[in-house]
């Protein structure tokens, strides 16, 4: 990926959705930010691939059920605490 500066991607916008469509992506640096231009095609199949997608363009799911089935590995444990509500009797 190639690295370009606000001001010279604004002046070179052409070049830089030129590379973006032969090399792959591009960064682009404003400030302390950076944004990556890139083709819908590209956007598009790498989304893909971490949502998991299958050959038939259907969900697997897999993603999902990757995040369920294990813990996270940064050690965060969540507890949640049950409310001391008591329920009220509704009338219909």
């Amino acid at each position: 990926m190639t690295t370009w500066g606000a001001t010279e991607a604004k002046a070179k916008f052409s070049a830089v959705l030129n590379q973006a469509k032969k090399e792959g992506p591009q960064i682009v640096r404003r400030r302390d930010e950076e944004y990556i231009v890139s083709t819908r095609i590209e956007f598009q199949s790498r989304t893909a691939r971490e949502v998991g997608i299958d050959a038939d363009g259907k969900t697997s799911g897999k993603r999902l059920w990757e995040s369920l089935r294990c813990p996270p590995s940064d050690g965060v444990d969540v507890e949640l605490e049950r409310s001391n509500w008591t329920m009220r009797k509704v009338e219909f």
